[in-house]
């Protein structure tokens, strides 16, 4: 979204990836791709009827997880993932699916190439530490 130069590093993923407006952007592509792609499902059957409440809190999570406003630290304390994580089943496959979707929204919304590849690699240490299966 915004180019990285020499003279203009920004600070911050949450800055490289434009901010708040991006931020929700990526989220609600996301969840629509995992909403409507197949190859999705099983990461899609983790969650509950309706996304409503996973998009929220997921734009929260990651404007403070990017280095951004901590909304979620400060509605709810300390993400605690595993544990909040803990009563869904996630194995690889659902590990995988979640990246897979992750990224392809992180192309789809115009993410800096740099930046995505920085990102993915955090966001399967992550996913990595959800598994439970």
């Amino acid at each position: 979204m915004n180019p990285t130069t020499a003279d203009s590093v920004p600070a911050t993923p949450f800055e490289g990836i434009g901010g708040e407006p991006a931020v929700r952007a990526l989220v609600e592509r996301f969840y629509d791709l995992m909403d409507l792609e197949p190859g999705y499902a099983a990461v899609r059957a983790t969650h509950g009827s309706t996304l409503d409440d996973a998009r929220q809190k997921l734009f929260w999570f990651l404007c403070g997880w990017l280095g951004g406003p901590r909304h979620y630290i400060e509605r709810f304390g300390h993400p605690r993932l595993r544990m909040r994580h803990l009563p869904f089943a996630i194995g690889i496959k659902e590990r995988d699916e979640w990246l897979a979707c992750m990224d392809q929204a992180m192309r789809e919304t115009g993410v800096d190439p740099a930046l995505r590849e920085r990102l993915a690699h955090s966001f399967f240490q992550t996913a990595d530490f959800m598994r439970n299966q």
